[in-house]
């Protein structure tokens, strides 16, 4: 036996040697999908099937690409020249520099990056005589990426699918948009793919030349791909049908970026008689840990089935997944805490701890947790709480209420949203603040006031200096709280974020409530300033050992010790702006995210869920997450606070604690005689009185903390 083929279970040998036809390979979570990839590409070339020209390797990150490249090499025991292995961008970029001046271009065609496709957009709008105030450019280019993503071009869109975008005439700024690329001789990135499946489908002879020359077709996380992509590696399978897709339908969790799990779903469909082949031993995680998972994602009806088990003898035993029912969220922030500076006093290292949440929001209850424990993290995938571009923003109109010759803050939201000040603006704003030595609001008043500033940029900086003196005198009567939410909805920042329709949007308004969230932590405004500028001044840049802090979308494809799974309730997790958008489906993306974050971990899982989390100002009551309910008993160890936690119920396993989901289990109010009347006691609002009554939702006059709506559950009889 070849030694490359030594190494592989009989599964991953059947996906390698298996060379003729349509292969699909449903590769679960830690069994060896980039081993079998990668080794069945080398087995191409080591068995004389094909040279390196004629195999067509297509991944969706320029790391895989190299990682794959490295691999090939390895087995092989030399580097290898003349592969076409690549992205999907990087191959659909090569092969229409051949063919551009079939679809209007020169081979030299430049390829634009985001700002100028928008630059360009926005040039069209205005020939077109659209108005970019009321139809945003990042709106309309987020709808003409959708298409291209789709593989329809300005004449494959149906009419009804515009609406009334853009008033009615979001095809034909669609159809002049790519005239305007055409004329400057360049692409975006969604026309690389767009151009070349037109390219193919419109000419044969070409087609068929590829067909002569990609006799063996290898794809990597085929379940991401969109319709374009789907489209491109049909048309290019069609003949020789010699393609292996290497995919896992449970991890499909990029639907918002254009994936569609469909395209894995339909693979026999689309290749009749291909060989399924399933991977499903695991090399990653213990025995619990996958039963878990799989009796989780068990209850997609949307997928090809498979059922992940240990791999190796390592894995046989392990601990079961815990379980912990907190009262709140920030007692969740302080658990993880202890149970990561636990792990760290027992030896564990911290690169091998991971805490991985549904929305990037989460991560700030933890990343302030950490730094007061003196535990290092990094945020994966994206940047600290307080370095985000709109929660910086959001710092910049606090620090300008609290010290108004904060010329930095000044600088930085004058024209955020736009307000129509523009370099010109400014420079005259400096130059008379340096002349008379003045803060730039000062200097602003001036020009104001002897009319030297005029125009949109002269008003929008009069209606801006008004404001901050009106927030001024709001900040003084109700509050920091009460005036920074006001704030960021009067000054326009939140409706410039709900008009932005890219993938990013959302996660930027819900990191703006935690903003808010973080305000009524502190007595002041200023307390907060200053805490924010100690945390900042405290973040630790060195590459020591770090905990892991990231999104579920972020996490895949990487792999830790120890994964903490905060959030499982209700209202997070799964994403209620998920479900409203998408009801069934968006319900089993959700799962498969659920699915991912499990199999994340090598040796244990935390999950956590919090009976109230604070909403603005307010808490509000949570119940568990329905995954929770998804997963067995007998692979779950639950435990948490007290109060949090109903009593044991007879039957229930001895020797563990058991939180059952709250919903489900604990009595109702009514059913434990609370009524009108009734005087109760509150874990967190302490003594107070029912006011109204209906069934398990309470209205109760608290003695001190005023009246509020709470769930029966989560109050007792005194």
């Amino acid at each position: 036996m070849a030694e490359h083929l030594a190494r592989l279970n009989p599964e991953q040998r059947m996906a390698v040697e298996t060379l003729e036809g349509p292969v699909l390979v449903l590769a679960g979570a830690g069994t060896g999908k980039t081993r079998v990839l990668t080794t069945r590409f080398a087995h191409l070339l080591l068995t004389g099937r094909a040279s390196p020209g004629q195999i067509l390797a297509v991944t969706f990150t320029n790391k895989a690409a190299r990682e794959m490249r490295e691999r090939v090499a390895a087995i092989l025991g030399c580097p290898v020249e003349g592969l076409w292995l690549g992205t999907f961008h990087a191959l659909a970029a090569r092969l229409l520099r051949r063919h551009a001046a079939l679809v209007g271009l020169g081979a030299n065609f430049t390829i634009l990056d985001t700002d100028d496709q928008l630059r360009l957009l926005k040039q069209v709008m205005e020939a077109e005589r659209i108005d970019a105030k009321r139809w945003p450019p990042p709106l309309l280019m987020h709808q003409i990426q959708r298409w291209k993503d789709r593989g329809e071009g300005p004449a494959r869109v149906r009419p009804e699918a515009a609406g009334d975008l853009a008033g009615g005439r979001m095809l034909a700024l669609y159809g002049a948009y790519q005239a305007r690329l055409r004329a400057l001789n360049a692409a975006d990135f969604g026309d690389l793919l767009l151009h070349m499946t037109d390219l193919l489908r419109e000419n044969p002879d070409i087609l068929a030349q590829y067909h002569r020359q990609f006799r063996y077709l290898l794809v990597d996380e085929y379940q991401d791909t969109n319709v374009a992509q789907y489209l491109w590696l049909r048309l290019l399978a069609q003949a020789g049908r010699n393609i292996c897709c290497v995919g896992d339908d449970d991890q499909s969790i990029y639907s918002w970026r254009g994936a569609e799990v469909e395209n894995i779903l339909r693979f026999e469909k689309d290749f009749p008689g291909a060989t399924v082949i399933r991977l499903e031993r695991n090399y990653r995680s213990t025995a619990p840990i996958l039963a878990a998972a799989s009796a989780l994602i068990a209850h997609n009806a949307g997928r090809l089935g498979k059922t992940l088990r240990p791999g190796g003898t390592h894995a046989a035993a392990g601990e079961s997944v815990s379980v912990l029912s907190l009262w709140d969220s920030e007692e969740e922030a302080r658990a993880v805490g202890e149970r990561i500076e636990s792990l760290r006093r027992s030896g564990e290292s911290l690169a091998e701890i991971a805490v991985l949440v549904r929305a990037g929001f989460q991560t700030r209850a933890f990343e302030e947790r950490l730094i007061t424990l003196g535990i290092p993290y990094r945020v994966v995938g994206g940047l600290r709480f307080y370095e985000r571009a709109e929660i910086r923003d959001a710092i910049a109109y606090a620090r300008l209420l609290v010290q108004p010759s904060d010329d930095l803050a000044f600088e930085r939201i004058v024209n955020v949203p736009r307000r129509g000040v523009g370099a010109v603006a400014l420079r005259a704003l400096h130059e008379r603040a340096q002349a008379a030595h003045v803060p730039l609001t000062a200097a602003a008043a001036a020009l104001l006031a002897g009319g030297a500033l005029r125009g949109r940029a002269g008003e929008g900086v009069r209606r801006l200096l008004a404001d901050l003196a009106r927030w001024r005198e709001m900040l003084a009567h109700d509050g920091h709280v009460v005036t920074l939410r006001a704030l960021l909805d009067e000054s326009g920042y939140t409706d410039m974020l709900r008009a932005d329709t890219s993938p990013e949007a959302p996660g930027r308004l819900e990191n703006l409530k935690e903003f808010v969230r973080a305000l009524a932590d502190f007595e002041s405004l200023g307390g907060f300033l200053d805490h924010v500028a100690l945390v900042t001044e405290n973040e630790d840049n060195t590459d020591r050992d770090k905990v892991s802090l990231m999104t579920l979308h972020a996490a895949k494809g990487l792999e830790f010790d120890t994964v903490f799974l905060p959030g499982w309730e209700e209202g997070v997790f799964p994403n209620p702006r998920a479900l409203e958008e998408g009801g069934v489906k968006a319900l089993e993306e959700e799962r498969r995210l659920a699915y991912v974050g499990i199999t994340r971990a090598r040796k244990r899982v935390i999950i956590l869920h919090a009976a109230q989390r604070r909403i603005y100002a307010n808490w509000q009551d949570s119940i568990p997450s329905r995954f929770l309910d998804e997963i067995p008993e007998e692979w779950l160890a639950r435990g948490g606070s007290a109060l949090a936690t109903p009593r044991t119920p007879p039957g229930a396993r001895s020797g563990v604690v058991t939180a059952f989901p709250l919903h489900a289990r604990a009595p109702t109010a009514k059913a434990r005689g609370i009524s009108v009347g009734s005087r109760i006691f509150h874990q967190k609002f302490g003594h107070g009185t029912v006011v109204a009554a209906d069934d398990d939702s309470l209205e109760i006059a608290f003695d001190k903390a005023g009246t509020k709506h709470v769930l029966g559950r989560f109050v007792e009889l005194t």
